[in-house]
């Protein structure tokens, strides 16, 4: 058996049938000629500025932290029925989790039951007391979701899909979606007129109808607006590119303004009434009357509006209560106590290192395990044991003893691999998918997602801040 499940390959190098038009297509294409695509690629990229600000990074010169991620030729294929399957649990998952959201700022029922701790909620960094009572629009907290998959391999070598990580505050990446479709279609437009590849292209249509659908009510042509912190944010040219494809305003917090318990938006034709906002700024910076003073790039008053129904915020203030990795070993349970269903797709075990026994494992078997911060995001704050070093691991040691409630613990998952065009060749890197779930009257996403790779060999990590990349996702039509 392999020790990680191979998206192309089955046992015996056979080629998965789902691969096989895709493998005849590669194994024709010479080196030079695939180079030659990588290098097209990366200067369309850069013309257009799709890059990614790596905080405290410089470059060799010691100027600029701007990086474009890299994006690999070959794609990653999901055969249809694997995709419905995946479809269905993240819908589940998702719902389930809005409802978590709603309970924890009004009944609470899920913690007078005893199945989430109430002490994971309230001392919870992202538990937002301003919520408490608070009604939004359908019940919906979460409109826009990012939840991140990956598969590993079975004893028999299949392999099972198992949700990661729940991002439910800002999550980013879909615009690199979107412009790795295109520069796949642009490339190598044969090969899409050779599989069929369900499209992606009408997500900003999409996007725009939730975010409308979930205006305060009564109010029939919503205004929409994307809030940016600026230019100067590691996804800018994302909160760009979704407002100019929706056709909405990009807007920062210095062009809004609350009258009279309303928002309005500064323009050349005078005042404007602003009743849905996707924001791309965190809880702590959006008003600096309620939660940090000394937010430049937040809206002073936008708070009381939104807590007056006079506009609604995507995604809703106190969200990353539920996304935080403390409350997601509780998300199967989540399931079946607001669905009465059992999880479509499974959490990875994890381990709770604020509970003694769970402690005392962890700390026996660091060498083997993945243990991360519960607020950390973006591969930082972790311990890969396998791949650090002795005293990476004493040093964690440390940390992890002072304050064990900061931190869970997962096995060493062997990620799923896929052939991935490096300087050497085609070489196998492993992958993760982050599907986009948006949630207004109804729950619905396209079929795909971003597909990150950790191009460094033998490396877990996908995120682009530690030099991972990105591939386009074909989800084939049956």
């Amino acid at each position: 058996m392999k020790k990680f499940y191979d998206e192309m390959h089955a046992s015996g190098d056979k080629v998965r049938e789902h691969y096989a038009g895709y493998e005849r297509w590669l194994a024709q294409q010479p080196h030079e000629s695939m180079k030659g695509h990588r290098d097209e690629a990366e200067m369309i990229f850069r013309r257009v500025g799709i890059t990614f600000a790596v905080y405290g990074a410089k470059d060799e010169d010691g100027s600029g932290t701007e990086r474009l991620i890299p994006f690999d030729l070959i794609p990653r294929i999901i055969p249809a029925q694997e995709w419905r399957e995946m479809e269905k649990g993240l819908r589940q998952r998702v719902n389930a989790l809005n409802r978590f959201i709603h309970d924890v700022y009004h009944d609470q029922e899920i913690i007078k039951a005893g199945i989430v701790p109430g002490e994971q909620v309230f001392k919870n960094a992202q538990f937002r007391p301003e919520m408490m009572g608070v009604d939004v629009p359908g019940n919906v907290y979460s409109q826009i979701a990012g939840i991140d998959i990956v598969r590993a391999a079975n004893p028999d070598g299949s392999g099972n899909y198992y949700v990661l990580e729940d991002n439910l505050r800002v999550p980013s990446g879909v615009s690199y979606m979107l412009e790795n479709r295109k520069m796949m279609m642009r490339l190598f437009p044969e090969l899409f007129s050779s599989h069929r590849v369900a499209p992606v292209a009408h997500y900003p249509d999409l996007l725009l109808d939730t975010l409308r659908a979930v205006a305060p009510p009564g109010v029939a042509e919503p205004t929409v607006v994307v809030m940016t912190p600026g230019m100067y944010n590691s996804a800018y040219f994302e909160h760009a590119f979704l407002a100019q494809q929706m056709g909405v305003e990009l807007v920062e917090g210095q062009d809004l303004f609350v009258k009279d318990n309303y928002l309005y938006m500064r323009t050349t034709q005078g005042p404007r009434r602003v009743d849905v906002i996707y924001r791309r700024i965190d809880d702590d910076f959006l008003d600096p009357k309620a939660f940090r003073a000394d937010s430049t790039i937040g809206c002073a008053g936008l708070l009381s509006v939104y807590r007056a129904g006079n506009v609604n915020l995507c995604n809703a203030i106190g969200t990353g209560v539920a996304d935080d990795k403390s409350i997601y070993p509780y998300v199967p349970k989540m399931i079946e106590f607001y669905l009465g269903e059992k999880p479509i797709l499974n959490n990875v075990p994890t381990y709770l290192c604020r509970e003694s026994e769970d402690l005392q494992y962890v700390l026996a078997h660091l060498g083997e395990l993945v243990v991360k911060e519960v607020h950390g995001a973006g591969g930082y704050g972790m311990l890969v044991g396998p791949a650090a070093s002795k005293a990476e691991i004493e040093e964690f040691r440390t940390q992890l003893v002072a304050n064990p409630s900061n931190y869970i613990a997962q096995p060493t998952l062997a990620l799923s691999t896929c052939p991935t065009f490096v300087e050497s060749g085609i070489a196998p890197r492993h992958i993760d998918l982050r599907p986009f779930v948006l949630s207004g009257k109804t729950v619905q996403m396209v079929p795909g997602g971003l597909t990150r790779v950790a191009l460094k060999e033998g490396s877990l990590v996908v995120n682009s801040s530690q030099g991972g990349g990105t591939k386009d996702t074909w989800m084939l039509e049956a």
